[in-house]
Order: C-alpha cells, then sequence, then structure tokens
C-alpha cells in the first residue's frame, strides 16, 4: 500500500508576509473590528459623573446665584468659563497664556528630571555603594510634603522660574531613577556571561548591553513622571506669584472671587485635560521608542 504523506507547514510558513505571527494578527485584527469598545465605557462613566454632578449640584444649593458661586453645573461652567474665547481679561483666552507658561516650566522640568534620572541610577548601577548611598534620599525627595518645604524652597532658589523647576524636579525624578535602575539590574545573566568571556570592560558592558536593555523600563519611568511632571508644575504655580504665572495661579485668583467661580473650574478642568494629553502624546512617543523592545508595545503602534 502506497503511504500517503501530509504536508505540515513549518513555522516560517505560517508566518504572515512581513514575518508577523499569524495569531496576533488575527489578535489585532478582531481588535480593531470593535474600536467602539474603547471609547464607550469610558463615555458612559463621564455620563455618570455628569449626572452625579447635576443632582448633588442642584440639590445642595437652591439658590442659583449660590450654586454659581460654589459649584456651577457643568453647562454653566462651560458657558461662563469656556464660551468667553476672545475676552481679553476673562474666559478661555487668558487661560490659555497661563497654560502656555506651565507648559514650558512642565517640559523643561521633564527633561532635567529624565537627564538627572537616568545619570543618577547609572551612577547607581555601577556601585553598590552608591546604590545604598543615594537611594535613601531618593525616597526621601518622592515622600516629603512638597508644600512643607516650600519655604525653605523660597529661600533658597527665589520665587521665580528655578523654584518652579525645583519642585517639578522633586516629584518628577524618582520614577525614572527606578525604573532606569531597574531596567539596567535586568539584564540577562547569561548575556552578562558573554561580555565577561569576551572580557568586555565595564564601560562597554554598560553601554551595549545594559543601557538598551533598560530602555523599556526608562520609557515606563518617562511616562509616569510626566503626570508627575504636570502636577509639580500646578503646585508650583499655584504658590509661587513672582515671576511668570501658570495655569495654577490663574486657578488661584479665580478660587478667591466667588463670582469667577466657573472659571475657576475651567481652569481646572485646562489643567487636567494638559495632563491627559501630556501622558498620551508621552505614551505614544515612548511606544514607538520601545516598539522594537517589547511586544506589548509594538501591538500598539
Amino acid at each position: 500500500m502506497a503511504m500517503t504523506t501530509q504536508h505540515v507547514p513549518s513555522f516560517e510558513a505560517a508566518l504572515t508576509d512581513d514575518g508577523e505571527d499569524p495569531v496576533r494578527t488575527i489578535e489585532r485584527t478582531g481588535k480593531s473590528r470593535n474600536p467602539l469598545r474603547n471609547f464607550v465605557p469610558p463615555f458612559l462613566m463621564f455620563l455618570v459623573f455628569l449626572g452625579i454632578w447635576y443632582a448633588y449640584s442642584g440639590l445642595r444649593y437652591d439658590i442659583a446665584a449660590q450654586r454659581i458661586n460654589a459649584l456651577p453645573f457643568p453647562h454653566e461652567v462651560i458657558r461662563d468659563g469656556f464660551l468667553p474665547l476672545w475676552d481679553e481679561n476673562n474666559g478661555l483666552r487668558p487661560a490659555l497664556g497661563y497654560l502656555w507658561v506651565t507648559l514650558i516650566g512642565t517640559l523643561t522640568g521633564l527633561g532635567v528630571s529624565i537627564v538627572l534620572g537616568v545619570m543618577i541610577a547609572v551612577v547607581m548601577n555601577l556601585s553598590k555603594s552608591a546604590e545604598r548611598a543615594i537611594f535613601p534620599y531618593a525616597v526621601v525627595a518622592q515622600t516629603v510634603p512638597i508644600l512643607a518645604i516650600l519655604p525653605l524652597l523660597t529661600q533658597v532658589f527665589g520665587e521665580k522660574f528655578m523654584v518652579r523647576l525645583v519642585v517639578i524636579v522633586l516629584i518628577a525624578i524618582f520614577p525614572v531613577i527606578t525604573n532606569t535602575l531597574f531596567g539596567l539590574q535586568s539584564a540577562d545573566r547569561l548575556h552578562h556571561d558573554l561580555f565577561t568571556l569576551n572580557k568586555a570592560s565595564r564601560w562597554t558592558r554598560l553601554w551595549k548591553l545594559e543601557l538598551p536593555g533598560a530602555v523599556p523600563a526608562l520609557m515606563t519611568g518617562v511616562r509616569i513622571a510626566s503626570g508627575g511632571a504636570v502636577i509639580g508644575a500646578v503646585v508650583a504655580d499655584f504658590f509661587f506669584t513672582r515671576g511668570e504665572k501658570g495655569i495654577g495661579f490663574f486657578i488661584r485668583v479665580k478660587q478667591q472671587r466667588a463670582s469667577e467661580r466657573p472659571e475657576m473650574f475651567m481652569g481646572t478642568i485646562l489643567a487636567s485635560m494638559f495632563g491627559v494629553v501630556m501622558f498620551l502624546v508621552i505614551g505614544y512617543i515612548t511606544n514607538r521608542a520601545i516598539r522594537n523592545w517589547h511586544d506589548s508595545a509594538r501591538d500598539r503602534t
């Protein structure tokens, strides 16, 4: 009897034309068929939040004037806060000017945090003694109440841009340090053995093995630090009134005037939207940067 042979496709043949696993391609195609599933739950939660806001404000304040001066309805925030688009003294236009100052401070502080954080993590990775000496102070910088040391920071750095920068760095640098250090120390032991067999120097090992391998962890730290940088910038603008003033100062001024409470809420919403945009932009950049390192990032691009 003649025996029939059944052809078993190889792994390479099972790959798609671009070399990608067909299972992953099918999963990604399935995800793309339902784009609304990523937007419907947050939208429904937003509607629930608006409903709670309307209900609480309406039940808490019977008189419209009291409500507007305390907790206005969302549509009143839009009408009295956002819609005066071209007024030079009220509404969205001056708020955007303050937000621009906050944007510059945030990006500058985030850049300084990344540079200093990576340098500190590299030093800690090169020496266990340095790690033991530096890490406790990095924890202190993260956990110390910023409001408690504002007078000290003012005395040392003044009340203009430098002290704002210091506040941003104190809040944003810890995630960069810890994530970068984790990435540097997570290089595969077999790879280290290979470098040892080739008698590679410590700097060669750092530059060609540890730093490239730490990029995904570093980018995760940068993403976390971006949110901290926004918080630090708004907090600094809220408490320091000299020099160029940011969105935090705008919120503070509007808070002190009951008749301008809708603009205060507008400034708060604007600052929150700025934080969300920063997180999304940094997240996109980090995903693009690590797509060749990590499957999860590759799936999003």
